[in-house]
């Protein structure tokens, strides 16, 4: 009787070895294609693009390149000298910021902070 309960958990404990050794080394791989293709600005994860001083959802220079033609150039929402969208270039007119840092007040109660000056430049 010893040796059958001896046996049994001697073939179990391989098993187990055997089965928790299987697999790669590997990290596993991140399937959220929603930032993908994004031309400039690297990876974001908020609600506000702090690098161009608006909301994600509406960048015209972190959408992938299909969802910014047809938002803004399909629609001629659309600054052909500085590539975004013409109502958020504030290279062209510095003063259309206003309203993007209005909607950051309304939503997160504060002013956000200000893009870096070459987003201003022309």
């Amino acid at each position: 009787m010893f040796s059958r309960l001896f046996g049994g958990l001697m073939i179990s404990g391989v098993l187990v070895l055997a089965f928790s050794s299987v697999g790669c080394n590997q990290p596993a791989q991140k399937t959220d294609d929603t930032k993908k293709d994004i031309p400039k600005g690297g990876p974001h994860d908020g609600w506000w693009c702090q690098e161009h001083g608006v909301p994600e959802e509406i960048c015209s220079l972190c959408l992938p390149p299909s969802e910014v033609k047809k938002r803004f150039k399909d629609t001629g929402d659309w600054c052909k000298i500085h590539e975004r969208a013409q109502s958020q270039c504030f290279q062209c007119d510095p003063s259309k910021y206003k309203k993007f840092e209005d909607m950051h007040v309304a939503k997160m109660g504060h002013k956000p902070e200000r893009p870096p000056e070459d987003e201003f430049k022309k």
